[in-house]
């Protein structure tokens, strides 16, 4: 789960995910003095130090990189049932559409297709994502 004002970094080294703020992040890059910032957010700020010099960090895929929405259009495209596809192609239009779609696919009773459909697309992410940055992955 990615936010504005942070980035999640996989350490290749030991496994472990950090997600620094992006004021940390900056702190860092512009070598900020550490103990002009709280106690909590040092620990952050050098992580982040460790991010921006170190080898051994990756990116995690951002929400920009992960776009619900398509994948929910790409859903409602799957559905071989006409009326229940173009209803689902409506439900997504404009503010709002994620929740019409949810209540759209509990009423067509495809809620748990959606999900099977969702988890699968959210894992092809990933897969992509290992691939591209040569890591290896259990299916």
């Amino acid at each position: 789960m990615q936010f504005d004002e942070s980035a999640a970094y996989l350490n290749t080294g030991d496994g472990e995910v950090y997600i620094v703020s992006h004021e940390e992040l900056s702190a860092a890059e512009e070598g900020d003095t550490i103990e002009d910032f709280a106690d909590w957010q040092q620990q952050n700020i050098r992580i982040a130090q460790q991010i921006i010099s170190g080898d051994n960090y990756i990116e995690l895929p951002s929400k920009f990189d992960v776009h619900e929405y398509a994948i929910m259009e790409e859903f409602c495209y799957s559905i071989d049932d006409s009326k229940i596809s173009d209803a689902l192609q409506i439900a997504i239009q404009g503010k709002g559409a994620f929740g019409r779609f949810k209540d759209a696919c509990h009423r067509f009773g495809i809620i748990d297709q959606w999900y099977s459909y969702k988890t699968d697309a959210l894992k092809e992410i990933a897969i992509v994502w290992c691939e591209e940055n040569n890591l290896e992955y259990e299916v």
